[in-house]
């Protein structure tokens, strides 16, 4: 074999190793997929997603699925861009496009589930003032620790605090603000639509703050008079606010939204019952179609990357606040028309 053969040879066996090797590296992308999806009107772990206490269930049919989206957490591969870039049901993405620079990946998951627990509280808010519920200031749960477990309860509304009328959380601040740890207040509260009296114990102020504490997380906006407790783990973000937010209104209201229909969708909600746009919402609705949903709930803001997206067997309604996604609901069980994007 001649020098010139073996030096070709060997050269082309070099650049094969290094070509394999080099799609073995990874490269600052991450990869989207269709993720789980839960049924609000469902279980997740053995607990009622939707759990309401202090008020009749409605008997429920059908399906309010939430839906999210599945990302690896560490770089992807040249391999695996490729891959993702080739999928219809895969999306290749930046990795600074969900952990910013500066910002570690366990700081980013931390935002990202304070996140989800705002959209939560949003999404009891917005439900409550579709049902024409009072607007006020509210408990929505007591903490384990909190000097006054067992003395208020979650849906309880503030009417007066040491003899003072509350109407905000601003008001209740500048009490607190003057007072001390151990001192004990006199409360009226509206529970169950009666008006009950309570002492209320103050706690030490937070690490951050002088203010002495009750052991409370409060509503602000329309309150129910009852107790809703949101328990899902393992997803995070606010997209599920819409969801939730019908959830509740299908199992403690005689409206019946669902009609035994598979229904998915997303989409953000502010207290008002706004719904503002989310991420992924192509790869949503391919995880809605494979779940079986044939109705996908889709925001306005959304409708462009919905359009040449959506897939076969799915009817895809666009929404722009709550009141708007149930009579689109409406409509579309009663075979009128509706909405889409």
């Amino acid at each position: 074999m001649s020098r010139q053969l073996r030096t070709l040879i060997v050269g082309a066996v070099l650049c094969l190793v290094l070509g394999i090797l080099s799609f073995g590296m990874r490269v600052p992308y991450l990869v989207e997929s269709p993720g789980p999806t839960f049924n609000t009107l469902g279980k997740d772990g053995g607990k009622d997603i939707i759990a309401i206490s202090g008020h009749p269930v409605t008997p429920t049919t059908g399906n309010l699925n939430l839906m999210t989206v599945s990302a690896d957490t560490q770089n992807t591969t040249i391999l695996g861009a490729v891959r993702g870039w080739l999928r219809h049901d895969e999306v290749v993405v930046p990795h600074d496009s969900l952990y910013p620079p500066g910002t570690s990946q366990q700081e980013q998951e931390e935002q990202n589930s304070q996140d989800f627990l705002v959209s939560q509280q949003n999404a009891v808010e917005a439900a409550g003032c579709e049902l024409g519920y009072p607007k006020g200031l509210g408990v929505n749960s007591v903490a384990a620790d909190s000097p006054n477990a067992g003395v208020l309860k979650g849906g309880d509304q503030f009417v007066s605090v040491a003899g003072t009328r509350i109407t905000d959380d601003t008001g209740l601040r500048k009490i607190l603000a003057t007072r001390q740890a151990g001192d004990r207040l006199p409360a009226v509260m509206q529970r169950a639509g009666k008006q009950v009296r309570a002492t209320l114990v103050l706690q030490s102020p937070a690490a951050d703050s002088t203010t002495p504490r009750i052991g409370i997380t409060i509503i602000q906006g329309c309150l129910l008079p009852f107790q809703v407790t949101l328990s899902l783990t393992g997803i995070g973000g606010p997209s599920a606010g819409l969801m939730f937010s019908l959830g509740i209104i299908d199992k403690i209201s005689t409206h019946d939204l669902t009609h035994g229909r598979f229904i998915a969708g997303t989409g953000t909600i502010e207290p008002s019952g706004k719904v503002g746009p989310i991420g992924g919402i192509a790869l949503k609705m391919i995880a809605a179609q494979r779940a079986g949903a044939t109705l996908f709930l889709a925001p306005e803001a959304n409708c462009t990357e919905v359009r040449g997206n959506v897939p076969s067997g799915l009817e895809v309604i666009k929404v722009t606040t709550l009141h708007d996604a149930i009579a689109n609901l409406d409509a579309q069980a009663s075979g009128a028309a509706v909405a889409h994007c």
